[in-house]
């Protein structure tokens, strides 16, 4: 046998070990990721399952009235709020989208309130629109004479502003989103509209909305997926009150807890899942293409 076969023989156990090796610490690195995963997540939700497996929970929560009102209240956050927040955000793509300094300047003070963090920002409208004290309320007095709505009483006007909340607190962020969709349009087609004589109108309809159709719709289901789990929004606003009348799915097992309630707590998040795994799975499959 040759020198240099000799060779190559030699080296091929070692070429086999290095890979090996790589996938060795590869598994050692992944391990601790892993076990986040099974602890934090997996033994929780699992957990929460069979806490709530047993069918006389779901007899007891849908006895419930509160339970129904919830799941209107769910379903009018979601559909009013998140197509009132995507419509907004897509108009003002377009404005942001110009190039201006003004406008540049402005943007900054726009994505404020998506930067900034949730709880104190929630808590100091709260304290704003105290029906006594509040800054609102005592600003309206002052104009006009007149004493202010008691804002966070009426159920219907504090999920209203429990959804408008929710819109000037995520607007910013689609908005975003589809200032991206906007400036990835070629301006020659905008360009080449202009020479053709179309309208603002006309540009919109045969170039822009084309072009940012699926990015639209893609992230109108990830809206939806994270507006149901949006908690922050009602909860520290109106508390769910009052008389518990403004909870959404998201608070609505917190109201169990508060009442020692476990397994009617659970049974409330697995309701939710109906809700929310469709989205999952329209997403996956719109992501997949």
């Amino acid at each position: 046998m040759s020198t240099a076969a000799t060779a190559s023989a030699a080296a091929l156990p070692a070429a086999r070990r290095a890979p090996d090796r790589w996938q060795f610490w590869g598994r050692v690195l992944v391990l601790p990721y892993v076990l986040v995963f099974l602890i934090f997540v997996l033994y929780p939700v699992g957990y929460g399952l069979w806490l709530a497996r047993h069918p006389q929970s779901y007899v007891r929560l849908f006895a419930d009235p509160i339970f129904f009102r919830t799941v209107i209240n769910t379903l009018v956050f979601v559909i009013v709020g998140i197509n009132v927040k995507m419509v907004i955000a897509l108009v003002l793509s377009g404005f942001f989208v110009q190039q201006r300094w003004w406008i540049k300047a402005l943007s900054l003070v726009f994505i404020l309130p998506w930067a900034l963090p949730s709880i104190p920002t929630i808590l100091s409208v709260r304290f704003m629109l105290n029906p006594e004290w509040g800054v609102v309320n005592t600003l309206i007095f002052k104009l006009t004479g007149a004493d202010g709505p008691n804002w966070l009483n009426d159920p219907t006007l504090a999920l209203g502003l429990a959804m408008l909340m929710h819109v000037w607190k995520s607007l910013p962020f689609w908005t975003l989103i589809l200032i991206a969709g906007r400036l990835a349009i070629p301006a020659e087609q905008y360009e080449a509209a202009a020479v053709d004589g179309a309208s603002n109108w006309q540009k919109f309809r045969y170039i822009t909305w084309p072009s940012m159709r699926t990015l639209y719709v893609t992230s109108l289901i990830l809206s939806m997926i994270w507006t149901l789990g949006d908690f922050n929004s009602v909860y520290l606003l109106t508390g769910g009150g009052p008389a518990d009348l403004t909870h959404v799915l998201a608070t609505l097992g917190i109201r169990y807890l508060r009442l020692d309630e476990v397994d009617l707590s659970m049974a409330a998040i697995v309701v939710a899942l109906p809700f929310v795994l469709p989205l999952v799975y329209f997403m996956m499959k719109r992501l997949s293409k």
